[in-house]
């Protein structure tokens, strides 16, 4: 953690290793602010704008986009994981005793 102190005409520096970098600043909240380095797009975000990242993104996007969310039968779904687990656990018994 840095303490810096704000100028009389507002500004606070960095230190020159930064000079001529774009920042990106979010005011989470009043006096509360978090800085981000990048050219545009935040450097901790660089790798969604790769070829392959962007590749999955847009599979992903065109598959919600085919496939709405649907209301889900919680009951239904827990009955059913339920007696999935208990065939597996029967598979499991009666391998183990061959």
């Amino acid at each position: 953690m840095i303490m810096k102190s704000v100028g009389s005409n507002g500004q606070i520096s960095l230190g020159k290793e930064y000079a001529g970098r774009l920042v990106m600043i979010d005011q989470i909240e009043p006096g509360v602010w978090s800085l981000r380095l990048g050219n545009f797009v935040p450097d901790n975000e660089r790798w969604l704008h790769t070829p392959a990242a962007k590749a999955k993104l847009d599979r992903a996007i065109a598959w919600a986009d085919a496939n709405p969310p649907k209301a889900t039968d919680i009951a239904a779904l827990e009955k059913a994981v339920q007696a999935r687990a208990g065939s597996r656990s029967a598979r499991a018994r009666r391998k183990s005793a061959a």
